[in-house]
């Protein structure tokens, strides 16, 4: 939903009515996760995907009713072991969808919700998917406001709440209530997408293995900082556009930097001089990945450095180093790569061998 955002919003500033499908429940090796969004909009343009593919033609059509005045649908798509050229999931799994019209009468709040993740605000989409409650009513909660309802006063105050303490963490799913927000029955179905703002990294050492680094880490969505204390080297010209770019030195940067249980933190400074005083800060902090470049010969030294700093063996077994998969990797770009590769496997729990020599589903139940 965030990569096809600007675009809605475009077309919601204009006035166009238009359907929007979003991934509400997966199961199984599900292609996509919940949050995924495609619409149609003006002239039958389509943004985003809900599966890679297997149900977009069908969901096409089913966007183009409700945006034609049709009501709102909840679609569950899935293998069929009769017809396997059926529309479904020809990877086994299944998906949910909540298909809805978008206009500024049924969702008041879309425009500014569109505006705040454009500006990185923090905010939670609650939508009705099921149950008594008006099927697609929304939402808006940022954490000092409401815009929209969901047809009933107790069931907006019971969603706010949660939509709040989901958006602390991220969190994105499913949430059932009682017609009136008892939260003990579950006759209304709420979907919570949290839109926070986008996780940092923070590159330390501004040498060409960072600039791939950088710009691997803007791609998966990061927002990424390069920091070095040379001025020479730390230059935006030497990063890709929108990589901030700070000379400073780094353990006084992080020092003064807030980092969260998402961040992910780069050392490739490869100076004990830099090193040290930096791992200190970053072992001793949240984050989600902390990983430093060098051999294992470096990381021995840096290792003994540490702990004669004062850290503990709970805080050095933190630190991924030698940073990144075994991929073989040789230039910055590969390096890249593998680091990228070794965070990601460690967000989603994923053991970072080939796929041939795993069994079980692909793409496993993940929870929100």
């Amino acid at each position: 939903m965030r990569d096809v955002l600007p675009v809605l919003g475009r077309w919601y500033a204009a006035g166009v009515p238009f359907g929007l499908a979003t991934v509400v429940q997966v199961s199984r090796s599900a292609p996509r996760d919940p949050g995924a969004a495609m619409a149609v909009g003006p002239d039958e343009e389509v943004v985003g995907s809900v599966s890679g593919g297997c149900v977009e033609g069908t969901v096409f059509e089913l966007a183009q009713e409700v945006a034609a005045g049709g009501e709102a649908r909840l679609e569950t798509f899935g293998y069929s072991d009769e017809d396997a050229f059926a529309v479904g999931l020809t990877c086994g799994g299944e998906i949910t969808l909540l298909v809805r019209a978008v206009t500024a009468e049924r969702d008041p709040g879309f425009g500014a919700v569109a505006d705040s993740v454009a500006a990185g605000e923090p905010v939670t989409v609650a939508t009705v998917t099921d149950g008594p409650a008006p099927r697609g009513a929304a939402l808006a909660v940022w954490p000092d406001r409401t815009l929209g309802t969901l047809g009933a006063s107790g069931l907006d105050a019971a969603v706010t709440a949660d939509a709040r303490g989901e958006l602390a963490l991220g969190a994105t799913g499913l949430r059932h209530y009682g017609s009136e927000g008892q939260r003990r029955e579950d006759s209304v179905s709420v979907f919570l997408q949290s839109f926070a703002p986008p996780p940092r990294m923070l590159v330390f050492g501004a040498i060409d293995y960072a600039a791939a680094v950088a710009r691997i880490g803007d791609f998966l969505g990061y927002r990424v900082t390069v920091c070095d204390a040379r001025p020479v080297f730390a230059t935006p010209r030497r990063f890709p556009e929108g990589v901030e770019v700070v000379a400073e030195w780094p353990h006084r940067y992080l020092r003064d930097t807030t980092t969260d249980e998402r961040t992910v933190i780069c050392v490739l400074t490869h100076d004990p001089k830099f090193d040290v005083p930096l791992l200190t800060e970053a072992l001793r902090r949240p984050a989600a990945y902390i990983g430093a470049m060098g051999s294992r010969r470096t990381h021995a030294d840096r290792a003994q450095r540490l702990a004669e700093a004062g850290l503990t063996e709970r805080e050095l077994s933190r630190l991924r180093s030698p940073v990144g998969l075994d991929l073989g990797a040789r230039t910055p770009e590969e390096v890249a790569v593998s680091v990228a590769a070794e965070i990601v496997a460690l967000r989603w729990g994923g053991t970072g061998a080939p796929l041939t020599a795993t069994e079980g589903a692909v793409h496993p139940h993940r929870s929100s």
